[in-house]
């Protein structure tokens, strides 16, 4: 099918600024999954589009969580119809992710990802946890966040094989009923044009592209790739102040053991919680470092401030996004996500330093909330409270003790 090329006004904030949400090979993990549920034998956009969200949730051991307002944000024309096509496959999608509570999360299963030898989708934590986060972001994003379920997948498919330059090929595995929509990404600015089996991805939301450049390649690049510049003295001041801050951790068994008896109960359970998680899988060490060290008051220099201003402008639903995002942390962790947790589940590409000045203005701005230092207690804060997006059925602390959530 083909398109006239449709103008777009220019973004407010150039798009070369904007981060890529995928590496080269966590672009290569999210069109494995793509083709895997597009070889599912599922008829229907709504069963397709509940199926990609179901498989990466799930895809590290075969069971994830889902929130009755996840289904909800899939916009989904039937999802009973969606949820007993991915039964009928043998995936346990319970009743209460359709019935219940819209913000208690469901365990979901799916058996064949489950399996060690020959799984379908083999990722690591980090490249599952960064595309769930890239096709939430695909899906919420303004082009596309209100069309029909066909667009919406067919968005996370041509962003997922655009290149670098923003130019893509229509994948073969392309459900037909992507096809027939693509004209709407064209309308409503996700796409430039198509035509024939080649389409160029918008300016706006080059940042959802999959296919990138190995960093590494210098001569014969591809087109449009910028070559790598030496980092400049500013930058090298930068990454000597990061190794001045990195030092050999001298753990003592017996002081953390000491530390968490003398703890309260509440925080001794939190910082169990976060050191016997099979999910993070932290050393002990590293865990005990993170509770029993007094972090300092951190100084932002100018120059970041300026880099959070220009980044912000980038993300405008920042809030809600990371809200919803520990409340998802939470079920699946049983805990809340660390500063660096929360930005890279975002798909948010930042320096530690400038990941630090986004959280505490989440903090400020009411959208998160923490315990003091303790660390791993981000949760939803007032203002995300009062849009709905809470931690479900938090657990009240002994009278006397303040709980650690």
């Amino acid at each position: 099918m083909s398109s006239s090329a449709t103008s777009l006004p220019a973004p407010a904030t150039p798009c070369a600024k904007v981060p890529y949400l995928l590496t080269t090979s966590q672009g290569a993990a999210a069109r494995r999954l793509l083709d895997y549920v597009a070889g599912l034998p599922l008829a229907g956009a709504d069963a397709q589009l509940l199926a990609v969200v179901v498989a990466i949730r799930s895809a590290r051991g075969g069971m994830g969580n889902l929130t009755g307002t996840d289904l909800r944000s899939l916009r989904l024309e039937d999802p009973r119809d969606a949820t007993d096509a991915l039964r009928g496959m043998g995936w346990d999608l319970p009743e209460a992710l359709l019935a219940g509570d819209l913000d208690v999360p469901v365990a979901v299963t799916v058996p064949e990802l489950a399996a060690g030898v020959g799984h379908p989708l083999p990722f690591g934590k980090m490249v599952r946890s960064r595309v769930s986060g890239w096709t939430t972001r695909t899906l919420t994003a303004k082009p596309v966040k209100k069309l029909a379920p066909a667009a919406r997948l067919a968005a996370l498919f041509m962003a997922a094989h655009s290149t670098s330059t923003r130019d893509g090929a229509v994948p073969g595995t392309l459900p037909e009923a992507c096809r027939t929509v693509l004209v709407q990404l064209v309308d409503k600015g996700f796409l430039e044009d198509v035509s024939g089996d080649h389409y160029r991805l918008s300016a706006a939301v080059r940042h959802l592209s999959g296919l990138r450049p190995k960093p590494e390649a210098r001569e014969g690049q591809t087109v449009g790739e910028v070559p790598p510049q030496q980092p400049s003295a500013q930058e090298r001041g930068d990454a000597g102040r990061a190794v001045a801050r990195t030092r050999v951790i001298e753990f003592d068994a017996a002081g953390w053991e000491r530390w968490k008896a003398e703890a309260s109960p509440a925080l001794r359970r939190h910082a169990e919680a976060v050191q016997n998680c099979a999910v993070c899988a932290r050393p002990v060490e590293q865990v005990a470092e993170a509770f029993m060290t007094v972090q300092g008051a951190p100084h932002f220099r100018k120059r970041m401030l300026a880099d959070y201003g220009k980044w912000k402008e980038t993300v405008p639903d920042r809030g809600p996004l990371a809200a919803r995002f520990t409340v998802a942390f939470r079920a699946e962790h049983g805990h809340g996500p660390s500063h660096r947790q929360l930005c890279d589940g975002l798909g948010w590409a930042l320096s530690r330093d400038l990941c630090g000045l986004v959280v505490r203005r989440l903090l400020a701005n009411g959208w998160l909330m923490d315990t003091g230092a303790v660390p791993w207690t981000l949760r939803p804060g007032p203002q995300a409270q009062v849009e709905g997006i809470v931690v479900p059925q938090q657990a009240t602390a002994p009278a006397g003790e303040t709980a650690v959530r």
